[in-house]
């Protein structure tokens, strides 16, 4: 997900390091239901929690939670039900089963499974750019709150562009043209915008053909379509602007092998360099092909 950073990125990397040390994560207690904090982007314990590579600032944020199936919760809390209708010979109220509810989850919370997911942070502060690596808004959204706290100011607003990606994807699937230095790959998604809300779906299918024009000529418009830009890098074009299973491709991974001898084993740097070099020329290219940026911030300085 991106967003554009609406001042300036004039952070101290010291001051910024102390911020994310303040909300390490931390996992979950016993009675803990949820655990969010920075981790090391490396992946080195009790390293820094902002790595900068060649003008790229790199974080990671953890997120922890105790999974409960609300089953097991049902089936505990009906046998404190059932127990107190036998002893009593009385049916619970609503809130006191409310309350009977609640009890039983926060009970089972220190024998509960933990899962745990990151999201990654890159800010690309010469072009002005946030890019999120989260799975849904509602993740991106947390994932901000916790940046707003370690950065003081911090003001960014999501990419948005002239032409809807929905409408340039169902151009270029009606004509069966790409813009240029794109293709379209094999695979697509349809959608219905009447109370029918149909789907089509086409996976590993040719999608130049007329059976696919037809359907957006009958209303249903694309949310999601797989692309290549310059033979470099593959990725899913969704209707929100996000990029979905970004990939570099085997031509960029060869062109930038000189840069794997930076001296370190775990190659994160040379990582890094990669996937933002071909991400920050990747980004201007889809933005132009939709029309360019509806709306300017401040240029960063």
């Amino acid at each position: 997900m991106m967003y554009r950073l609406v001042s300036p990125w004039q952070v101290d990397a010291a001051v910024l390091e102390g911020a994310l040390q303040e909300a390490r994560f931390v996992e979950c207690g016993a009675s803990q239901e949820k655990a969010v904090g920075w981790v090391e982007p490396r992946g080195v314990e009790h390293g820094p929690l902002l790595e900068i590579v060649g003008g790229q600032w790199i974080m990671k944020l953890m997120f922890e939670a105790k999974v409960i199936p609300g089953s097991v919760v049902k089936r505990k809390a009906d046998e404190q039900i059932q127990h107190i209708e036998t002893t009593t010979g009385r049916k619970p109220g609503r809130k006191e089963i409310r309350d009977i509810r609640e009890d039983a989850r926060l009970s089972l919370l220190p024998m509960a499974f933990t899962k745990q997911a990151t999201a990654l942070v890159w800010v690309d502060p010469k072009a002005g750019l946030l890019v999120l690596d989260a799975a849904s808004q509602a993740r991106a959204d947390e994932v901000l709150t916790c940046l707003v706290k370690a950065v003081s100011g911090l003001a960014v607003q999501m990419v948005d562009t002239r032409i809807s990606p929905a409408a340039a994807m169902a151009m270029w699937l009606s004509t069966k043209e790409a813009p240029p230095a794109f293709s379209v790959d094999r695979e697509c998604e349809l959608k219905a915008a009447d109370e029918s809300k149909a789907v089509v779906r086409y996976t590993r299918h040719a999608l130049d053909t007329d059976e696919v024009a037809h359907h957006i000529a009958l209303g249903k418009m694309p949310t999601r379509l797989a692309m290549t830009w310059s033979s470099r890098v593959s990725f899913v074009l969704t209707e929100a602007l996000q990029l979905k299973k970004v990939a570099v491709l085997d031509v960029a991974l060869e062109a930038a092998t000189a840069l794997a001898s930076d001296g370190k084993d775990d190659n994160f740097d040379t990582d890094v360099a990669i996937a933002t070099g071909e991400l920050k020329q990747l980004i201007p290219e889809l933005l132009e092909v939709l029309g360019g940026e509806s709306a300017s911030p401040a240029a960063p300085a």
